[in-house]
C-alpha cells in the first residue's frame, strides 16, 4: 500500500472528479483521495495518520481558506496547490502536482528515493538519493573517530566474514602455510589481503640486495593496500610467518563486496585510511630516528676529526715550541748582554767624533748580515797590511771599518796602542747593535709563527671568501718548520688569482698531505710543493714526496675511513685522507694519487676557481 496521499477538495463533484482521473497515473505509488468539505479532509486525514500513512500534496480549487490553511498546518509538510479560476490543463497539472510531490518525498527521511523515480522528479530524486547516501556515508565514516584501530578492523573483518559465509565461490578466504609470498616487490600486485590471524613479514631490498625485514603484521591488518589503490608496483614483498588466514580481494571482488553492503565500505576507507596513516607516521619516525642517527654519527665523526686534529695539532706544537724556544733563548741571551753593556757605554770617555762613530757602527751592526767565515778571513788578510796587527785587522772587518776610506779617516793617524783602544771599545758599540739585531730577528721569527699558527687554527666563516692560495701552503709550512729542517724542500709556485673557499678546511687538508709526506721519508728527502692553473677555472697543488710510496693494491682504498697509510711507529686514525677527500668534494674538488713503491708519492689536488656551490654553502 503506498505511503503517501494525494488529496483534492473540492465542492464541485464534476472538479473531484477529473482531478482523480487527471492524477491517475501516479496511483501506484500514491493513494488518491477526495473529499468535498474540509470537515471531510480533516476526518481522512485523521484516518491516514493513524495507518502510519500522510498526505504528500493537498489540492484545494479556493474555496475554505483558513480551513485549509489549518488543515496544512495540522498536517505539516502537506504541501498546497491551489488550483486558478482557468483551471489547469492536465499536462500542467501533472508537472505541478509531481514538483510539490517530489519536494515532499525529498524531504521526508524513510522515503525510498529510488523508489518513486518512475513517477515524480527524476532528476530531483536521483541528486537526492546521492546527496543523502553520500551524507550517511560522512556521518558513518565520522562514527570510527573514537574507535580503535583493532575495533573498525574487527568491524570490518565480520563484515567481509559474514558477506562470504554465503557465497565465496572465487575462495577469497583462504588459509596460507608459513613462507607463502602475498606480494613480490617491484612486481604488479592486483590484490588487497586482510589478515584475519596469523602473521605477516614485509621485507624490502636494500642497496646490495639483501632483503630487510620493515614490518610485521598480525590479524586485522591489511597487506598490499598502496599498491592495490594506486596501481603501482609492490613496494616491499610480503611472506606469512606462520598459518595464516587471509581474505583476497580483486577490484571485482572488491566492488561487489563495498556495493551489496554499502554500511561497510565506511569502516572498510576508515580501515585504509588508517592503514596508510600509520605507515605515513612509521615513514616519518624512521625519518626522524634516521635523522637523529645520522645527526650522532655526525658528531661521532666530528669528534673523530677533532681527535684526528688534535694529535697532528699536538705534533705540531712540539715542533713550533722547538722553534720558539731559540729564538726565545736569544732574546733572553741578547737582553741580558745589553743590559750589562749599555751602562758601559753609557759612560764611556770618548771624543764627540770616536762616540758619533760608536753610534755609526752600532746602526750598521743592526742592519747588516754577518760576513761568511770565508769573506772574513780574506777581508782581514787585506787589511792586516794596514793595521799592521792581525787581531786589529779582524775587528775591523767584523765592524766593516776595513777599507781604505775608514783607516784613512779613523785609524791611520794612531798609534798602535791607541787603535786597540778604539777598536775595542767600537767593539762594544757593535756587540750592542748585533744584539739588538738578533733581538729584532728572533721577535720577527716569534711573531711569524704565531701569525702562522693564528691563521692555521682560524675558523672559518659560513660563507666562502677569496683567499690567496699560497698565503695557506705557506702558513701550513712554516707550522712544519721544525720537521723540514732534515729535508729539501721545494717551492713551485705559479701566479693563482684568489680561491673562493674555506680557508681553514683546506688549511687542514694540507696539513694532513705534509704530514703524511713527512712520514713517508724515513731519511733527508725532498718535498716539492707545486701550485698550477692547467686549465681555465682550476688551479693545482701538488704535494710530492721522496719516501716510501704506496703500493698498487691498496691505492684504491687509501681515501676510506679507518684505513692508515701510516707506517709502524706514525700515530694515525685513518681518517686524514678521509677528511682531505670530504673538504675537496665540498669545494666541488678531486684528488688525485700517483705513486710508485720505493721512490715516493705525488698528491694532486684540483679545485675550481669558483669554490663550492650555493647548497655546500648553506651546510658550512
Amino acid at each position: 500500500m503506498p505511503t503517501f496521499a494525494l488529496l483534492c477538495l473540492s465542492p464541485d463533484p464534476q472538479l473531484r472528479e477529473q482531478l482523480l482521473i487527471d492524477l491517475s497515473c501516479l496511483r501506484s505509488h500514491f493513494l488518491l483521495l477526495a473529499a468535498a468539505t474540509p470537515a471531510d479532509a480533516d476526518r481522512q486525514l485523521a484516518a491516514l495518520q493513524s495507518q502510519g500513512q500522510a498526505p504528500a500534496v493537498l489540492i484545494h480549487d479556493g474555496h475554505w481558506p483558513q480551513e485549509v490553511a489549518l488543515l496544512a498546518r495540522s498536517h505539516a509538510p502537506c504541501r498546497l496547490l491551489a488550483l486558478p479560476e482557468h483551471r489547469l490543463q492536465a499536462d500542467e497539472l501533472h508537472r505541478t502536482v509531481t514538483g510539490l510531490a517530489s519536494q515532499f518525498v525529498m524531504a521526508h527521511p524513510q522515503a525510498d528515493l529510488l523508489d518513486y523515480v518512475q513517477v515524480l522528479d527524476q532528476r530531483s530524486l536521483v541528486e537526492a538519493h546521492v546527496d543523502r547516501k553520500l551524507a550517511e556515508y560522512r556521518e558513518g565514516f565520522m562514527d570510527y573517530t573514537h574507535d580503535s584501530d583493532e575495533a573498525v578492523s574487527q568491524q570490518v573483518l565480520d563484515g567481509l566474514l559474514r558477506f562470504f559465509a554465503e557465497r565465496d565461490e572465487g575462495h577469497a578466504c583462504r588459509r596460507y602455510s608459513p613462507g607463502h609470498v602475498l606480494t613480490r616487490e617491484g612486481e604488479r600486485n592486483d590484490f588487497l589481503w586482510l589478515i584475519a590471524s596469523g602473521e605477516v613479514v614485509l621485507r624490502k631490498r636494500d642497496e646490495s640486495g639483501v632483503e630487510q625485514e620493515v614490518v610485521r603484521y598480525q590479524g586485522g591488518a591489511l597487506v598490499g593496500g598502496m599498491s592495490f589503490v594506486t596501481g603501482e608496483p609492490a613496494f616491499t614483498t610480503g611472506i606469512t610467518l606462520a598459518h595464516t588466514d587471509v581474505i583476497k580481494l580483486d577490484k571485482r571482488l572488491f566492488a561487489e563486496v563495498m556495493g551489496s553492503q554499502s554500511d561497510l565500505l565506511p569502516a572498510f576507507t576508515n580501515l585504509l585510511l588508517r592503514h596508510f596513516n600509520r605507515r605515513l607516521q612509521n615513514s616519518i619516525n624512521t625519518k626522524m630516528e634516521l635523522q637523529r642517527t645520522l645527526h650522532s654519527l655526525n658528531e661521532a665523526y666530528r669528534q673523530l676529526v677533532e681527535n684526528e686534529k688534535m694529535v697532528m695539532l699536538g705534533q705540531l706544537v712540539a715542533g713550533v715550541a722547538h722553534e720558539l724556544n731559540n729564538p726565545v733563548s736569544a732574546i733572553i741571551r741578547g737582553s741580558a748582554t745589553l743590559s750589562e753593556l749599555i751602562p758601559d757605554l753609557v759612560n764611556l770617555d770618548l771624543q764627540p767624533e770616536h762616540k758619533t762613530l760608536g753610534n755609526l757602527t752600532l746602526c750598521r751592526a743592526m742592519q747588516v748580515q754577518a760576513l761568511s767565515t770565508s769573506v772574513q778571513r780574506e777581508r782581514a788578510r787585506q787589511a792586516e797590511g794596514r793595521f799592521g796587527d792581525r787581531q786589529q785587522a779582524r775587528l775591523a772587518v767584523k765592524m766593516r771599518l776595513d777599507d781604505e776610506v775608514s783607516w784613512r779617516g779613523w785609524f791611520s793617524l794612531l798609534s798602535g796602542p791607541e787603535r786597540d783602544a778604539l777598536l775595542s771599545q767600537l767593539e762594544q758599540f757593535h756587540e750592542a747593535g748585533m744584539f739588538l739585531r738578533n733581538i729584532e730577528v728572533c721577535a720577527r721569527r716569534i711573531g711569524d709563527l704565531v701569525r702562522s699558527l693564528k691563521q692555521y687554527v682560524r675558523e672559518d666563516s659560513r660563507a666562502p671568501v677569496f683567499s690567496d692560495l699560497h698565503e695557506g701552503l705557506e702558513d701550513t709550512l712554516m707550522i712544519f718548520e721544525n720537521r723540514l729542517k732534515q729535508h729539501e724542500v721545494v717551492r713551485e709556485y705559479q701566479d693563482l688569482p684568489h680561491l673562493r673557499c674555506y680557508p681553514g678546511s683546506l688549511q687542514q687538508v694540507w696539513t694532513n698531505l705534509l704530514a703524511n709526506a713527512l712520514d713517508a721519508m724515513t731519511e733527508p728527502g725532498t718535498l716539492s710543493v707545486r701550485t698550477a692553473q692547467p686549465e681555465p677555472g682550476w688551479v693545482t697543488v701538488e704535494i710530492e714526496d721522496s719516501g716510501c710510496g704506496i703500493e698498487a693494491e691498496r691505492l684504491p682504498h687509501i681515501f676510506e675511513l679507518n684505513h692508515t697509510t701510516k707506517r709502524e711507529g706514525h700515530f694515525g686514525l685513518g681518517i686524514g685522507l678521509s677528511v682531505c677527500q670530504q673538504v675537496v668534494q665540498q669545494h666541488r674538488g678531486r684528488i688525485e694519487v700517483n705513486s710508485t713503491p720505493g721512490q715516493g708519492t705525488c698528491m694532486q689536488v684540483w679545485l675550481p676557481l669558483g669554490g663550492p656551490d650555493d647548497s655546500e654553502e648553506d651546510k658550512a
